[in-house]
């Protein structure tokens, strides 16, 4: 079974910016999407940004134009670059290994991410 660690995440103002890492070991079998997901204190986890094996990705509304997700294969890590961010992208941001983005798989333990002055 893939295990996924993240790493990336801290303070940052607004308008700043972070790179996510999401580096996978062990067996990739199932892993044909790998999704970025975020969770803020008293709300819902949600899809922020996905990508899938043959490269296609897509974007939650709030971060299209400010967030990329990239993957290196041959370092197995999937790259979410967070530009101009926003206070409201504070959050625990979770990577997901999965056949779907929106099925159950495997996650990583989280990084923090706080946009505050």
């Amino acid at each position: 079974q893939v295990q996924l660690v993240e790493s990336g995440g801290g303070l940052v103002q607004p308008g700043g910016s972070l790179r996510l890492s999401c580096a996978a070991s062990g067996s990739s079998r199932g892993c044909n999407a790998v999704g970025w997901y975020r969770q803020a204190p008293g709300k819902q986890r949600e899809l922020v940004a996905g990508i899938t094996s043959v490269g296609s990705t897509q974007y939650a509304d709030s971060v299209k134009g400010r967030f990329t997700i990239s993957r290196d294969n041959g370092k197995n890590t999937v790259y979410l670059q967070m530009n101009s961010l926003k206070p409201d992208d504070t959050a625990v941001y979770y990577c997901k290994c999965s056949n779907s983005l929106y099925g159950p798989g495997v996650w990583g333990q989280g990084t923090q991410v706080t946009v505050s002055s």
